[in-house]
């Protein structure tokens, strides 16, 4: 075969390839069989194999490809990849539409809905039509560039196809001429916009003019494909069997098992598991008016969308989409827990604004959360920081609400008392989403009589030391100060977000250091050194490095952050602050009297009685004095600084903010003199709305707390 007849072939290949891949994957249809699409493959590779001059990014064979990545870079969205309010019920999905009505009265209200995926959203940048750049969410704002793992996924087109100006005209047939004029923005901005006003000749025109528009954008622009990264319900199970059969553990749920895939840095352990894609949004000034045209311009340019996605002319046939959907759900080949309600009118979406990370013209109307009933086996009692133990059920493997749960923890013997559980009992599991796993429900029906009594340990099931309930008291307690559990869990504790906050140093890697005798306190982290650690298995040279560079950052903190990480009994990080605030230094905390701790607002007798103990305990003043003489820096608190502007108001934050962290918003609000709060109450003030926002949010509602946009608490904290 000459040069040239190389390049024609290959030409021709690629051609059909990507022909049968638009039919399987966006029209689920088949012209031939998989065997013969794999023995085209093969050819074009060991063609492009002889003659390489001819290989192209946008080849088939480019899938997969390449050498393991060092590490990812770092890609800005041009558009920030926001979040949508979830809610639950119809009467909340009538809510946010009256809401919206009430910002823009003359806004267009029909709407777009279609499944939300559980799965991974992605950014897809096409240069001259050649997919150039993959991302995930990250932030919203910037993400990590796994172009060459999202290549792996077939469903994803290399090149966009190229429409017939018939098809684009064929997605403004449809549009009502009884309805509002369309207006039809071109591509280029200079151009000034086209009134639509009926008649098949108008949208003929418009449909050539975005024909147009999209053909510019091919040759010589950029268009931005959003979507999500999925796996199927038969990948995953298949997935799981191969992992059991090496005996590794099997993946919780189908979102890691997709997120891991494509944040892995060699792309043939992408390509291993077998992910899915469907395209949920066009970026792209490409003239088109409604959020439907999106959908049916991404299938013309080969993008696949989910097929049971459909146009809602009202906000009840939106909750009549998501009942049906939800009957159908177990039959899904994937797995979904809503669906996405967009207002299908671009102008009117745009015209609504975003609140937060929040777009107002979409929402999320989730399913109720999932039950399922399971076995409970076991019981086992776990040992935490203070030496509180903990009864844990250990249950059958159960599949629900997208996790396989196999624990569940049960609080403490009350709990168990107040279910009237066994072991051995049939129960039912419940869980919405990402909450926790919690037993609501015994099932004594089904009791075969060898169920077994639970019975409060007597003595540690770590150093088999006594244990005791303190009167008044839920909870059961070690009695060795010096019980190993206690160590590991304080350590673990030491390290968190909200304390010291090392970065690479997690429960894995503490329990490492502990098991080789490298860490036994708190103190001991500062110790390390990297010759310590390159030898162990888990490091290398640059994770170490970057470790022993955490800990070192690590070494200047808060005085509320310092106290926290102590892990004192019934000091949480409320109490720290109100703790920092009122002493202002380490040094007037631990020097402080029963009476001095017990008249700091929001500390009760039991609180003080505890920091007292606490700081009067040699140990205790050891530890401390071990962490100053290793370097520790703790900053002292400005109590000058503490405005008089917020006293006396108590806030609950709820979702989240765009402007700032939680930690941030909250250190603001210590800053002006006003009280955090982990829950509603009718003694709250202000309920403070980020984006996803939880149950508070419901609850603020219901006791008619006053609720705060991010704008508005942004103006309350700095109007004058």
């Amino acid at each position: 075969m000459t040069k040239q007849e190389a390049k024609q072939r290959i030409s021709k290949l690629r051609q059909a390839i990507d022909h049968h891949r638009y039919l399987y994957h966006v029209l689920d249809r088949q012209e031939i069989s998989e065997a013969a699409l794999d023995s085209l493959k093969h050819e074009l590779f060991k063609l492009e194999q002889e003659f390489p001059e001819f290989i192209t990014p946008d080849s088939p064979t480019q899938r997969v490809g390449g050498a393991p990545l060092p590490e990812f870079k770092k890609v800005p969205h041009k558009t920030p990849m926001l979040s949508m309010e979830d809610v639950f019920t119809a009467e909340e999905l009538s809510e946010w539409l009256a809401r919206i009505k009430r910002l823009y009265p003359a806004g267009a209200y029909d709407f777009y809905a279609e499944l939300k995926m559980d799965g991974l959203a992605v950014s897809l940048i096409y240069k001259r039509g050649v997919l150039a750049v993959g991302s995930t969410r990250g932030d919203g704002r910037v993400g990590e560039d796994v172009t060459q793992n999202l290549k792996t996924i077939e469903a994803i087109p290399l090149r966009l196809r190229i429409p017939t100006e018939k098809e684009i005209r064929e997605i403004f047939a449809d549009h009502n001429p009884s309805q509002p004029p369309l207006t039809l923005r071109g591509g280029d901005r200079s151009i000034p916009p086209l009134k639509i006003r009926g008649g098949r000749g108008s949208y003929e025109a418009a449909g050539k003019a975005v024909y147009n528009n999209i053909r510019n954008a091919l040759e010589h622009g950029e268009i931005e494909v959003r979507g999500e990264v999925f796996m199927l319900k038969k990948t995953f199970d298949a997935l799981n069997r191969a992992q059991n059969k090496k005996g590794e553990e099997p993946f919780a749920n189908p979102r890691n098992a997709s997120a891991g895939a494509i944040r892995q840095l060699d792309p043939a352990i992408s390509a291993s598991r077998k992910l899915s894609f469907f395209g949920y949004a066009l970026l792209c000034d490409l003239g088109l008016t409604m959020h439907a045209q999106e959908h049916e311009l991404m299938k013309l340019l080969g993008v696949p969308i989910n097929p049971l996605s459909e146009h809602c002319a009202t906000v009840n046939e939106v909750a009549a989409y998501q009942k049906h959907i939800q009957k159908m759900r177990e039959k899904l080949p994937y797995w979904t827990d809503g669906i996405v309600a967009v207002v299908n009118d671009d102008r009117t979406f745009e015209r609504l604004g975003v609140v937060g990370k929040t777009p107002r013209g979409i929402v999320a109307y989730k399913f109720p959360a999932e039950q399922s009933t399971t076995h409970v086996a076991e019981v086992r009692w776990q040992v935490g920081r203070t030496g509180v133990l903990t009864p844990v059920a250990v249950m059958d493997p159960v599949f629900v609400a997208g996790t396989t749960v196999r624990h569940a923890t049960l609080h403490n013997m009350d709990e168990i008392e107040r279910l009237g559980l066994k072991m051995g009992d049939t129960v039912i599991l419940e869980k919405a989403g990402d909450i926790i796993p919690k037993i609501i429900k015994v099932l004594p029906k089904l009791r075969t009589g060898k169920e077994k009594a639970i019975q409060a340990p007597t003595h540690c099931p770590v150093c088999a030391a006594r244990v005791e309930r303190p009167e008044g008291e839920v909870a059961i307690q070690c009695t060795n100060k010096n019980c190993p559990a206690k160590h590991h869990e304080r350590l673990i504790h030491f390290v968190s977000r909200k304390a010291f906050d090392i970065d690479g140093l997690g429960e894995k890697i503490v329990k490492q250091l502990m098991d080789v005798g490298l860490i036994s306190t708190p103190a001991d982290i500062f110790k390390l050194e990297k010759s310590d650690l390159v030898d162990l298995e888990r490091f290398a040279d640059k994770s170490a490095e970057n470790l022993i560079a955490a800990i070192a950052k690590a070494r200047e903190i808060s005085l509320p952050r310092f106290i926290f990480a102590l892990g004192i009994k019934h000091v949480g990080e409320e109490t720290a602050v109100d703790l920092a605030k009122r002493f202002g230094t380490l040094k007037k905390i631990r020097e402080a009297t029963f009476e001095e701790l017990n008249s700091v607002p929001n500390i009760g007798e039991v609180v003080a009685q505890s920091l007292h103990e606490y700081f009067s305990d040699k140990h205790s003043q050891k530890l401390i004095d071990d962490l100053l003489a290793s370097g520790i820096k703790v900053q002292s608190s400005k109590l000058s600084a503490i405005s008089p502007k917020l006293h006396g108001l108590t806030f609950v934050l709820t979702g989240g903010l765009e402007s700032m962290t939680r930690d941030e918003a909250k250190e603001k609000i210590r800053d002006l003199g006003g009280d955090i709060s982990s829950s509603v109450s009718k003694n709250t003030d202000y309920v403070v709305v980020g984006s996803e926002p939880g149950d508070k949010l419901a609850r603020a509602k219901k006791l008619n707390v006053k609720i705060l946009n991010e704008k508005q608490f942004l103006e309350m904290l700095t109007e004058k």
